[in-house]
């Protein structure tokens, strides 16, 4: 009667998908890291919740204005709820090790997702933000 779920794998991994909601696992993988973030996404029908489970993640916010998005950044506590509303840009920077559980619409991976590329100085100026924002943990 008990489902029980364990997974390792990097990346990320709908594991529960019922009707109207989903779980998904997202470990560390290096598409996620500070240096490797190129890109934000938006879903348009769902709020998103991440729950950092064990190492170091920090979600990134942006609003998009005249095509430049400005960003807001959050260091993740571990075991505390954080939601991303629908329409909001966003992506989750990751250290290795790092795993978080997300909740959103049953596949949300599949059909609700929109992309905007950043450019290079946007780039630059998101892994300085991450970076001290990851520093500043530590100091």
């Amino acid at each position: 009667m008990v489902e029980e779920f364990t997974i390792n794998e990097e990346g990320y991994h709908p594991f529960i998908i019922k009707k109207g909601w989903q779980l998904a696992k997202l470990n560390y993988t290096k598409e996620q890291h500070i240096s490797q973030i190129t890109q934000l996404d938006v879903h348009l029908k769902t709020d998103e919740i991440f729950v950092a489970i064990t190492g170091k993640a920090v979600l990134i916010a942006a609003e998009i204005i005249e095509n430049e998005p400005k960003f807001e950044i959050e260091l993740m506590k571990v075991n505390q709820i954080y939601n991303i509303p629908k329409g909001v840009w966003h992506n989750i920077a990751m250290e290795e090790g790092s795993e978080v559980f997300i909740a959103e619409k049953a596949d949300t991976h599949v059909s609700d997702f929109e992309h905007f590329p950043l450019d290079n100085d946007k780039i630059e100026e998101l892994r300085i933000l991450v970076s001290s924002e990851l520093q500043s943990e530590i100091d």
